[in-house]
């Protein structure tokens, strides 16, 4: 299984916003890709922005690619996101999951 990562920050008062249009773009898009296993967007507040990361979940570099398009390491932007983001990853780091443990 392969795990892709990426980051990007907003400004504190586009935080709820933000994640509002996560689920109507990224979030949709990664449920609905063949292959995709799963998705953890996490945020924590910084001082002057609030920090987004995305894992997503993937079942080979194949079902990456059907995503991401045959350069996976870049990253995937949404119109309204030059809009809302202030500082981000331009590309995704990937890792090949070795063991998991999760009991929400």
């Amino acid at each position: 299984m392969i795990v892709r990562s990426w980051r990007g920050s907003v400004a504190k008062a586009d935080r709820d916003r933000y994640f509002d249009y996560l689920k109507q773009t990224g979030l949709i898009a990664y449920q609905h890709t063949p292959g995709n296993r799963g998705v953890l967007a996490l945020r924590r507040d910084l001082e002057d922005r609030t920090e987004f990361l995305l894992l997503t979940f993937w079942e080979s570099e194949e079902a990456v690619k059907r995503f991401a398009g045959p350069d996976p390491s870049q990253a995937i932007f949404y119109p309204a996101d030059q809009d809302m983001l202030v500082e981000f990853d331009s590309f995704a780091d990937h890792y090949e999951l070795l063991h998991h443990y999760v009991d929400l």
